[in-house]
């Protein structure tokens, strides 16, 4: 897969093409629908499918500040995406001047000069151009002057997650930040993950025989609620069952919130400055304050089990 920061970075013999469009953050069920179209319509009409997206989040332009959490940062979104069958993917800056752009403009400059869109593919609630004053009306109204077809999906896929609310990016913001792993998980189709860079920590885990790579995570990640969860740890290919802490380790008044990984049954694994990934598979219990070292050490060696158990054949 193709992969372009700005429309610089385009081919310049690029032609006609299939186009999607939005934030895709997590790449949940309701945009694989989307970007599955995208891809099924570019292999029936023997051109590209190409996903449009950008970079930073919108609201962060317009109202800065006001940034939401993470679900996938782009390297990872890019993953994704690739894994659905897409030949391309544009990052575009987003800027105050980006943002000023008509819808006019920006189909005029996207869609016709630089990606020869063939057929664009969207949601019924897709908005582009200053103030979001465009939608899929006028995005067909434009198509048609411009030669290019608009297909709107819908996208309101539902389950059990948020008692039956339509998967979307925020519903399942909402689920990670209250440690439901297992809705988000089911409105992502896969565990939640975070990412970063292993740090220095107190190594009290080294300490306690639970050794944890402390994960210096992505900035602006969607970071589950505090607790302890079972999962999974990436390093460098390989996946390893892990029991993952989230919080300050009250029993020994921190007050640094951390995400930390213990790889079960490893022993003498050197990550630091890796880039790894934590998967978060199902919330096993809150994070709590120990009376004593004995006490949380029963507990750890509970949650290890559990955890063992939930990943075993996952």
């Amino acid at each position: 897969m193709q992969r372009w920061r700005g429309l610089e970075e385009i081919p310049g013999d690029w032609g006609r093409s299939v186009v999607t469009i939005g934030s895709f953050d997590g790449v949940h069920r309701g945009h694989q629908l989307i970007i599955g179209r995208a891809v099924e319509r570019a292999r029936e009409l023997g051109i590209p499918a190409v996903v449009v997206t950008f970079d930073p989040h919108p609201r962060e332009v317009i109202r800065p500040g006001s940034h939401p959490p993470l679900l996938a940062p782009h390297p990872r979104r890019a993953e994704l995406i690739a894994e659905l069958g897409v030949d391309a993917v544009l990052v575009l800056p987003f800027t105050t001047e980006f943002s000023q752009e008509s819808p006019e403009a920006f189909v005029r400059q996207v869609l016709v000069d630089a990606l020869h869109a063939r057929v664009v593919i969207e949601g019924p609630n897709f908005r582009f151009g200053h103030r979001a004053a465009g939608d899929v009306a006028l995005l067909g109204e434009l198509g048609r002057a411009d030669d290019f077809e608009v297909e709107v999906v819908d996208l309101q896929v539902c389950g059990t997650a948020g008692d039956g609310e339509p998967f979307s990016s925020s519903l399942t913001r909402r689920l990670v930040e209250t440690g439901d792993m297992a809705g988000a998980n089911e409105v992502l189709g896969r565990p939640h993950r975070v990412e970063g860079v292993v740090v220095r920590g107190a190594q009290r885990g080294r300490e306690l025989g639970y050794p944890t790579a402390n994960v210096e995570t992505v900035p602006h990640s969607a970071i589950p609620a505090d607790g302890v969860y079972a999962g999974w740890l990436t390093a460098d290919g390989e996946r390893m069952p892990a029991a993952i802490s989230v919080g300050t380790n009250p029993t020994f008044d921190g007050t640094a919130r951390t995400v930390e990984a213990y790889a079960i049954d490893r022993v003498g694994l050197d990550l630091y400055g890796m880039h790894v990934a934590v998967d978060f598979l199902a919330y096993l219990r809150g994070m709590e304050k120990f009376d004593s070292i004995d006490a949380l050490l029963d507990r750890m060696a509970d949650d290890v089990k559990r955890a063992r158990e939930l990943t075993d054949g996952v």
